[in-house]
């Protein structure tokens, strides 16, 4: 079973704010974060996903997964590629 490690954004009044999670079935937790199933954080907002990393193992997800949480700098890095990247389009729909 592959489990996946994944960063997804939001834009909550005036900033965009992010998310790290790790699954089994991607498309499915997105579900659950958007209709306000998933974590407590991410309740009552629509997210898109701007990062996923595939594993073998549920360990080594979820140690990518406490990684992820801690590099900051990466994660801004990511966030400020996809901002960039769409920044024309329709993000505020976000």
């Amino acid at each position: 079973m592959n489990f996946y490690v994944y960063l997804i954004i939001t834009k909550r009044l005036n900033r965009y704010i992010t998310y790290v999670g790790y699954t089994n079935n991607i498309n499915k937790r997105l579900e659950l974060h958007n209709s306000s199933r998933g974590a407590k954080f991410t309740k009552g907002k629509n997210w898109k996903i701007i990062f996923q990393k595939r594993f073998s193992s549920k360990s080594l997800a979820m140690k990518e997964e406490y990684k992820l949480k801690k590099n900051y700098k990466f994660r801004k890095q990511l966030k400020n590629k996809y901002l960039q990247k769409y920044a024309h389009s329709n993000i505020t729909a976000l």
